[in-house]
């Protein structure tokens, strides 16, 4: 009796340590999920950032969006990235007097032709400044010291300041923490606006599944479950081939 009474008593004690050890796994399980889940998610984001700065400048250049990684790295490679180096800028009073960029640009060009069929220069800026002292035009309409000049970069220094280089490139294709997944990409080149403009769309995606599938697996049923009945993306993505929002990733 007395044997089957201790029994009793270490059965219940166990009981109740398994019990309070539940619940406090029911507390601390939600909350390390979440934890995980916006530390991972903060890398994802970088890399989705990183894929549409590729898209749309491949758009850009081509007219359209690719759902080819094999087109788009090599494009990431080979393409020079064109960029307006500016110096000075147009006054108010300039501006009013209808002296737009473009027209101040054309102003200069035609002052670089003159001069240039007049002498030969070492680099633009013994030519500009050869313009600047002694176009007329230039100098009437107040010119001097405004240049522009489009000049070709390597694309992916120009867009990722040095984070990745052609050996590295194919890592802006694969979701963090996955098992070497790539991001779902998806193109609609023919959509059309109601009045008939054509907007060509691009989507990225990274299912939750993807970069959360090795945490616990009914917190991840419970967060893909509670974005589907919001009507949201289970995921994270950029852009949207079904309406144009601006290329914007859905956690702007």
């Amino acid at each position: 009796m007395k044997a089957s009474r201790i029994i009793l008593i270490c059965a219940l004690g166990a009981a109740a340590v398994l019990m309070a050890v539940f619940c406090v796994q029911s507390v601390t399980t939600p909350i390390k999920f979440e934890q995980v889940r916006l530390e991972r998610e903060a890398v994802v984001i970088q890399h989705l950032m990183d894929l549409r700065s590729a898209e749309v400048e491949y758009h850009h250049q081509k007219g359209n969006f690719t759902a080819s990684y094999d087109t788009l790295l090599m494009f990431l490679k080979n393409a020079p990235k064109k960029e307006v180096m500016k110096e000075g800028s147009l006054t108010d009073k300039q501006l009013e007097a209808g002296l737009t960029e473009p027209k101040a640009i054309k102003i200069l060009n035609e002052a670089k032709k003159r001069a240039l069929k007049k002498n030969q220069f070492d680099n633009l800026d013994a030519l500009y400044a050869y313009i600047w002292e002694n176009d007329a035009d230039v100098k009437k309409n107040g010119l001097t010291g405004f240049r522009r000049d489009t000049i070709e970069l390597n694309m992916l220094e120009a867009l990722y300041k040095g984070r990745f280089t052609a050996d590295n490139i194919d890592e802006i294709t694969r979701i963090p923490f996955s098992d070497n997944l790539r991001f779902e990409l998806e193109v609609n080149n023919d959509y059309k606006t109601s009045q008939g403009i054509r907007v060509p769309l691009f989507e990225a995606r990274a299912p939750f599944e993807s970069y959360l599938g090795d945490l616990n697996k009914q917190e991840l049923v419970n967060l893909v479950d509670r974005e589907k009945k919001l009507e949201h993306y289970p995921g994270l993505k950029v852009g949207d081939v079904e309406s144009p929002n601006n290329n914007a990733g859905n956690w702007e």
